[in-house]
C-alpha cells in the first residue's frame, strides 16, 4: 500500500512539479478564461442584436408586405441573420474554428483571435435564438400596454421586454456559457495554449497521462461550479425583485 502512494506521489512530482509544468497548465487556464470571457462578450452582444432584428421582423413584418425602405431592409436583415443561425448551428464549433485560423486568419495565423471570433459567433448564434425565444413569450398584451402608455416599439423593447425575457431565459444563457467554456477546449487544434492543449503537452514529455487530465478536469469543474453558483444567486436575485 504504502509503494502505493509512493508510486503516485511520484507520478505528481514527474508531471506536475517537476520542471514546473505546474506554471504550463496556469497559463493555459490563463488563456481559456481569456478565451472564453472575450467571446462570451461576442456572444452576448451579437445573439441580442440578432434576436432583436428576428423577434422586430416577426412581430411586426412577418407575413405581411412591406410599407416603407425600412421594412424591407429588416426582412433582408432577417434573412441574413437566418441564413447566419442555420449554418452555424448546423456545423461543428471546431470546422468553424478551423475555417476562421487556416482560412480567414491564413495570413497571419492568429490562433488567440480566431478562437475568441469563432467561439463568439458561435455562441451568439445559440444566445439569438435563446433570446428571441424569451422575447416571443411575453404576452402581446404587454406591447400593448406599453403603446397605450405613449411607448414607442423601442422604448417598450428595452423598458418592459427585455427586463421580462431576461429572466426567463437566464438559465438557458447560463447553460450555454458553460457550454462555452467547456468548448474552448477544442483551441488546441489550432496550436493555442490552452488548458487541455497544455495537458496535452505534459503527457507528450513525460508519458503520464492521469495526473495532467485529472487536474485540468478538475479545474474544469470548478470554474464550471463558480459560474453555475454566481447564475443561481443572479437567478434568484431576480426572481426576488418580481416580490
Amino acid at each position: 500500500m504504502t509503494a502505493f502512494f509512493t508510486g503516485l506521489a511520484d507520478q505528481f512530482y514527474n508531471s506536475i512539479i517537476d520542471k514546473d509544468y505546474w506554471q504550463m497548465l496556469l497559463q493555459g487556464l490563463v488563456a481559456t478564461i481569456e478565451i472564453a470571457l472575450c467571446a462570451t462578450v461576442i456572444g452576448i452582444v451579437l445573439g441580442f442584436l440578432v434576436a432583436m432584428i428576428r423577434s422586430t421582423c416577426e412581430m411586426n413584418l412577418r407575413g405581411k408586405k412591406s410599407r416603407s425602405f425600412g421594412d424591407v431592409i429588416l426582412k433582408v436583415l432577417d434573412k441574413i441573420c437566418g441564413i447566419y443561425i442555420t449554418v452555424i448551428r448546423g456545423t461543428p464549433v471546431l470546422v468553424q474554428l478551423m475555417i476562421m485560423y487556416y482560412i480567414v486568419f491564413a495570413s497571419s495565423r492568429n490562433g488567440m483571435l480566431a478562437a475568441i471570433l469563432s467561439f463568439g459567433i458561435n455562441s451568439g448564434a445559440y444566445v439569438a435564438e435563446i433570446v428571441r425565444g424569451g422575447i416571443m413569450s411575453i404576452d402581446k398584451g404587454q406591447f400593448e400596454a406599453s403603446r397605450s402608455l405613449g411607448f414607442d416599439y423601442k422604448r417598450t423593447m428595452i423598458l418592459v421586454i427585455l427586463p421580462q425575457a431576461f429572466k426567463n431565459v437566464l438559465p438557458a444563457l447560463g447553460n450555454e456559457f458553460i457550454v462555452l467554456l467547456k468548448e474552448t477546449s477544442v483551441a488546441g487544434y489550432v496550436a493555442i495554449m490552452e488548458l487541455t492543449y497544455m495537458a496535452n503537452l505534459i503527457i507528450s514529455r513525460t508519458y503520464n497521462a492521469f495526473f495532467p487530465l485529472i487536474i485540468i478536469a478538475i479545474i474544469y469543474l470548478v470554474l464550471v461550479v463558480i459560474l453555475s453558483f454566481f447564475l443561481k444567486k443572479l437567478e434568484r436575485r431576480l426572481r426576488n425583485s418580481d416580490h
